[in-house]
């Protein structure tokens, strides 16, 4: 039983979750200004854990056919055999549940808005067979993360989460494009698109830079329309290096470097702004 929830942990690639949830937190705690309450902020972190269990192990489903002939994706629980396709069903439909009881128990308005993120997260596993521009859809999904964590304490659409949101949706498109390099030979031959099969390497090394240049620019204004001080932009200030430091050491010589670039500096990012939130929000009050 233990061995079966490690697999399943891996299939969803848990550790992967410090990209959004940090963000669903600093939507939470910036439409209250302080603790939420314990109720709220656990609801919040189930919801988080259920829409994101959902739509990767959807993604697993969905993609198995490539997932199968690709060498990159050979060790994954779903191609191995050791989680069968219906268990992975299974497993789907319990955290769809799971997402859409805890948005019923923070609000009504979470509970309407709820099937929509569901919907949404599942389709995009097919969008890389019509556009290049899956990392931005991909990129879409996250960015609901600082919307949903405002509206389970404030039930009110407001500037501020959706103003981090846009930067949440191009720094992932950004680092998204980055890990795709690795499969841009396998895409090209399966017909798959991707920035990297499309335009080729160079281009989606720029493209990805630029984005990352736009989610700082967003990550600012957030910090500035949500009042946020000192800080906050000391926070902001590192994030920006990373980002900087990121796109220097990938490049087209050096692309061994793209999964430190991917995992251990980007889950940097979100911890780093959630922290600086925390302390600015808690330093005031």
């Amino acid at each position: 039983m233990g061995n079966k929830f490690k697999l399943f942990l891996h299939m969803i690639k848990i550790e992967h979750s410090l990209f959004a949830l940090p963000f669903a937190y600093i939507g939470c705690f910036l439409a209250n200004s302080n603790w939420p309450g314990l109720k709220v902020f656990l609801l919040i972190s189930i919801a988080m854990v259920g829409m994101r269990s959902f739509a990767m192990a959807m993604n697993r489903i969905i993609d198995l056919k490539f997932d199968k002939i690709n060498p990159r994706t050979q060790d994954r629980p779903l191609v191995t055999g050791d989680i069968t396709l219906k268990e992975s069903w299974l497993f789907s439909i319990i955290f769809a549940l799971i997402f859409v009881v805890a948005c019923y128990g923070l609000n009504k308005l979470c509970f309407y808005l709820s099937f929509i993120p569901l919907v949404w997260g599942a389709l995009y596993s097919f969008s890389k067979r019509f556009t290049s521009l899956c990392h931005f859809w991909l990129g879409s999904v996250l960015a609901m993360a600082p919307i949903g964590g405002w509206l389970g304490v404030d039930p009110h659409f407001q500037p501020v989460p959706v103003t981090f949101a846009f930067g949440v949706l191009f720094w992932v498109a950004g680092f998204d494009i980055l890990y795709s390099i690795q499969d841009v030979d396998f895409d090209r031959e399966q017909g798959l698109f991707s920035l990297p099969s499309k335009l080729g390497v160079k281009s989606a090394l720029w493209i990805s830079c630029f984005s990352h240049i736009i989610s700082i620019i967003f990550f600012f204004l957030g910090g500035w329309v949500a009042g946020l001080g000192m800080f906050y932009f000391i926070g902001w200030l590192i994030v920006s290096c990373i980002l900087i430091i990121e796109h220097l050491i990938v490049n087209e010589n050096r692309l061994d470097k793209i999964n430190v670039a991917f995992f251990q500096m980007n889950a940097y990012v979100s911890c780093i702004l959630l922290l600086a939130v925390l302390v600015d929000i808690f330093w005031v009050y």
